[in-house]
């Protein structure tokens, strides 16, 4: 048998080495956790602010009548600013089947065009006329309710979001009240002490409760404000509505009292 030279064994040798070597760094991470992490670990794009945030200051809110639609109620809120709009919402649209897909194309162009225009002054989104027309006069109410505050308060601008607008004046919004025909929320404008308007930005609709929301809803209100508390009677056929009202009505002036 042939032995095996001493050099060719210590090359051997050394191809193992050099093999093992090249085999361990085949495993090794392509990066270095430090990397690795990083890549991982990034932060997620920073999501755009919300309209809903934070007003700039003095800025206050007013929410117009709700318009009756052939679709359904139309109700616009405003934030305002040194006597200008500076945002534009609907609190109320109409809404299912295909209202749904009317009102997501056309609400967020009459935002825009309310704030651009400053006034109530702005044209119908094609495809959305009596949403536009609905839009166009809930916030021509907002407009005068704002007007009418500085008219009162020069220096209050629109009344502030449970804040003080004008001396000893607050508007502050009750808790969604749940009910057997949908929830009911109120919003109430209290001053010195009393209630000096209240409205419902939430209520019944859809069906028999439209009509019954259009006739129940404004007797509740100037009953909320005659009586200055929630101890008022219920309107009669709108029992659920009532009493969803005056449990709203009530957590809105437990915040006044807080």
């Amino acid at each position: 048998m042939r032995k095996s030279h001493p050099v060719r064994r210590a090359v051997l040798a050394g191809a193992a080495t050099v093999s093992g070597i090249v085999l361990l760094l085949s495993l090794k991470p392509a990066s270095d956790p430090g990397s690795a992490s990083a890549a991982g670990g990034a932060a997620p794009p920073v999501a755009a602010q919300s309209p809903q945030g934070g007003r700039d200051a003095g800025a206050g809110t007013v929410t117009g009548d709700a318009a009756r639609t052939q679709y359904g109620p139309v109700q616009v809120r405003l934030t305002m600013s040194g006597g200008k709009i500076t945002r534009a919402e609907a609190v109320q649209a109409p809404k299912g089947g295909q209202s749904d897909q009317v009102t997501a194309d056309a609400v967020p162009k009459l935002n825009r065009a309310a704030v651009a225009a400053g006034s109530a002054d702005i044209d119908a989104v094609s495809g959305a006329t009596y949403t536009s027309a609905g839009y166009a006069k809930s916030l021509q109410s907002a407009l005068d309710k704002a007007a009418a505050t500085a008219e009162s308060d020069p220096g209050s601008g629109a009344a502030g979001e449970g804040a003080g607008a004008g001396q000893g004046t607050q508007v502050l919004t009750g808790d969604a009240a749940q009910t057997q025909y949908g929830p009911v929320q109120v919003r109430v404008t209290v001053s010195g002490g009393k209630i000096t308007g209240a409205e419902a930005l939430q209520a019944p609709q859809g069906g028999r409760s439209d009509q019954i929301t259009a006739d129940a809803v404004p007797e509740l209100n100037r009953a909320a404000v005659a009586a200055g508390s929630a101890d008022i009677d219920a309107v009669s056929g709108a029992t659920y509505t009532s009493a969803g009202y005056q449990q709203s009505l009530q957590s809105a002036l437990d915040r006044a009292g807080g």
